[in-house]
């Protein structure tokens, strides 16, 4: 083609279209214009702003995009408030309800499994969310404003999270994708992490850590890593949950060699962030989560063995004094010590508590105690009081009835998953992912006394998840094998 011909031709192509060369033009005048008068802010606004129409668009269209941002949100959400302050919380509300439009505006052309979502999980769900509902009632309750906060972490992601997983997250390729992101973004963390402890926090980190954050950050000189967490506890339950999970995970993968490398690499990073976050509850998570494995084994001699290590562990820590000038190892130790003046203080803070709500079953209303309760109630004495522990918190603002609630609601899903893990299923690879995710969660149950990590980003929404794809266990088996059966009769 000689110049000629390429400049008529492209000369045409430009002719054929100017609408969208003219709005082109005018979003940059506009981009232009506002950034002389108003500031840089609008050129970023106008920037941004077509971002986030294309990811309304994306996720509309294909939902399950909406879940991977989910997970990614979940772990940086919270810490990213460091450098630009922000209610960056309610994003993930956003996302979730975004998914939930993209069902209802898909039901206008075409079929939506909404029966999917028919499972006792499903109810439960609906069950403890319909407490948290009542309360808005409880006579003790201070605020109101406290109580929409807070309710979302205690069960409206839970309520929101499990049929979406069950309706349009429900296959194989899915629950590998969702192991895969949760792995890539632990050891992201454990990375951040490391960095903070050889190098230092960031400036950003720092001027947190200033405005009060070191008091429980910084003890006898030494950091407690927080990474890009909430916190140091949160960071610490986070990743040896993801020890647990993923360790289990490497021991059922035998198809392909790298991915378990990639467990093993993650779930060695989770125990490593659990020991620099110097959170002492987060131990239980590997004890009792170990535990459970070695039961769900059904094996005689790895339960003997399993007993065995853990036994070992314990003594370890309780009664040598080995690894003593190093400071993590030193600190976990503490976790073993029935005088240690930190859980004397949370009992005497419990002995307050048991007295204050002797008369108050239903308890002082949700969003009363903790960050919320100061915020929102600071004169109180729930708000005063600190309750350190997940169950000491519902037990405070839900009261004794919420608290056998809740309770019985993580007993029932993590007892369905443990017998469907040991009887019903037969596929290796979803038994194994069963067991995993059902071991890390008995893992955060047992810890979630020592520290608040239940409810919290990122552990609430990946418990969530994998509480759905726990009762999914039994459809994905059947699936593979019929898949199987297919497979053996082809000739």
């Amino acid at each position: 083609m000689s110049s000629e011909v390429y400049k008529k031709a492209s000369g045409a192509s430009w002719l054929q279209k100017p609408i969208p060369i003219l709005i082109m033009l005018g979003v940059q005048l506009v981009m232009a214009y506002g950034i002389a008068t108003k500031g840089l802010s609008i050129g970023i606004l106008g920037i941004a702003l077509p971002i986030v129409i294309s990811f309304v668009l994306a996720v509309m269209l294909y939902p399950q995009i909406g879940f991977y941002t989910l997970f990614f949100q979940a772990f940086v959400i919270l810490g990213a408030s460091r450098y630009v302050p922000a209610q960056w919380g309610l994003t993930i509300d956003g996302v979730l309800f975004l998914m939930y439009g993209s069902l209802f505006f898909k039901t206008f052309h075409q079929d939506v499994p909404w029966e999917k979502a028919k499972s006792d999980i499903t109810l439960v769900a609906f069950i403890w969310y319909g407490y948290l509902l009542f309360q808005i009632v409880n006579p003790e309750a201070a605020s109101r404003a406290a109580w929409f906060y807070a309710m979302r972490g205690l069960g409206l992601y839970m309520l929101l999270i499990i049929p979406l997983i069950l309706i349009i997250f429900d296959k194989r390729q899915h629950m590998h994708g969702f192991f895969i992101i949760w792995g890539i973004m632990s050891f992201l963390g454990t990375l951040k992490g490391a960095q903070q402890l050889v190098l230092g926090p960031d400036p950003f980190e720092q001027a947190w850590l200033d405005k009060g954050a070191a008091e429980t950050h910084i003890l006898f000189g030494k950091l407690r890593v927080f990474s890009f967490y909430s916190d140091a506890g949160q960071f610490g339950g986070a990743q040896a949950h993801a020890g647990v999970v993923f360790g289990i995970l490497a021991l059922a993968q035998n198809r392909n060699f790298w991915l378990r490398v990639f467990y093993i690499v993650v779930a060695l990073g989770g125990i490593y962030g659990m020991f620099i976050s110097g959170t002492r509850g987060a131990i239980a998570v590997p004890i009792m989560g170990g535990a459970l494995y070695f039961v769900l084994k059904k094996n005689i001699y790895v339960m003997v063995i399993g007993a065995i290590m853990g036994i070992a562990f314990i003594g370890f820590f309780k009664y040598t004094t080995i690894g003593n000038n190093i400071d993590q190892i030193r600190r976990m130790r503490t976790a073993f010590d029935p005088e240690d003046k930190s859980l004397q203080v949370r009992l005497e803070n419990q002995r307050k508590l048991k007295g204050y709500l002797a008369s108050r079953p239903l308890g002082g209303g949700i969003g009363s105690s903790g960050n919320w309760g100061r915020r929102f109630s600071p004169n109180t004495f729930l708000a005063n009081t600190p309750t350190d522990s997940w169950y000491v918190m519902i037990w405070a603002e839900l009261g004794i009835v919420g608290l056998l609630l809740h309770l019985g609601v993580l007993f029932y899903i993590l007892g369905k998953a443990c017998y469907l893990a040991m009887f019903k299923i037969r596929d290796d690879w979803i038994r194994g992912t069963t067991t995993a995710m059902a071991c890390g969660m008995f893992g955060i149950m047992v810890a979630s006394y020592g520290n608040g990590v239940l409810g919290q980003f990122p552990t609430g929404p990946m418990l969530y998840t994998s509480m759905a794809f726990m009762f999914l266990s039994t459809r994905m088996d059947k699936e593979a094998q019929a898949e199987k059966a297919t497979a053996t009769a082809e000739p």
